[in-house]
């Protein structure tokens, strides 16, 4: 034993670093990428230097010189309650159709042909933003106004809601299924009973989510004729009314505010309970929902 001891020795100097290969090849991609992408585009660099002077000139016109114009605030509330009010009906559309939906792309509670198909219809809706919707589709058939923009951001949450009402559904824990199938529920039954207990409060708060990105949408939309705030800013910066475009810019950051504000608390309340505190950020995912 002594002799046996007496032939180990402990190891000396430090261990070879790690290769840096894949990260650095990893930084030199993206950076090839990134130049390869902004040469593509033309990306001048003498009008990015002047973008801070001329957004200086268009702050000092809406907001510093004689102010926003308070007159025009009636107008511009009621362009704002109408986004709200585009959004809403936007997001019920979605919300009620999405939850079916989103039960047959689930992979666990239907068949591999059935879910991939509607995830693919999905990812179809998806690929389409909102303005491209009303414009193409929407438009031409309700004609200008808020019916095409609720339409637009509607059929565009199905998309968004569908895959996020599946996902949900994946990752539920299967005892409450099998104890609803243990009593003899049928199909539709084990997903009452099963399912949609587990999985309902998560979708509920995925639907407000979703709804405060729908403001923000149909405050967009009334560029292209949709209806909404963005009717009157479109209106007034075309003009050159800059003062009323301040007036319309405030209503719109303090409604997204407010809304989102709303939005929130409904969540936590949702998700934590009554009486239940901010979530601390590192706990949160990427939704802004519990990880």
């Amino acid at each position: 034993m002594t002799a046996a001891r007496a032939t180990v020795s402990p190891p000396t100097g430090r261990p070879a670093a790690p290769s840096q290969l894949r990260r650095n090849t990893g930084l030199l991609v993206v950076l090839a990428v990134f130049v390869w992408s902004a040469l593509t585009i033309d990306v001048k660099v003498g009008r990015l230097l002047d973008l801070p002077s001329g957004l200086w000139l268009i702050f000092d016109r809406m907001f510093l010189r004689g102010g926003p114009d308070l007159s025009y605030l009636p107008t511009a509330l009621q362009g704002m309650i109408q986004s709200i009010e585009i959004a809403w009906v936007g997001t019920i559309i979605g919300a009620i159709l999405s939850l079916p939906v989103g039960f047959f792309a689930a992979k666990n509670v239907s068949s591999g042909l059935v879910s991939t198909i509607v995830r693919q219809f999905l990812n179809a809706i998806r690929a389409f933003p909102e303005l491209i919707l009303a414009v193409a589709i929407f438009i031409p058939i309700a004609g200008l106004g808020p019916v095409a923009g609720a339409l637009a951001v509607g059929l565009h949450s199905i998309g968004t809601l569908g895959k996020l009402t599946a996902e949900v559904i994946e990752g539920i824990d299967t005892g409450p299924v099998e104890a609803a199938r243990a009593v003899g529920g049928n199909a539709l039954q084990v997903q009452r009973w099963g399912v949609m207990p587990q999985v309902l409060p998560e979708i509920v708060a995925f639907w407000l989510y979703r709804f405060e990105i729908n403001v923000r949408a149909a405050a967009v939309l009334g560029f292209v004729g949709a209806g909404g705030i963005g009717l009157s800013l479109q209106q007034t910066l075309v003009f050159g009314h800059f003062a009323k475009s301040g007036m319309a810019l405030i209503v719109v950051v303090v409604a997204t505010i407010l809304v989102d504000s709303a939005s929130g608390w409904v969540r936590r309340r949702i998700i934590a309970g009554p009486g239940s505190k901010p979530v601390p950020a590192e706990v949160l995912d990427a939704t802004g929902h519990l990880g």
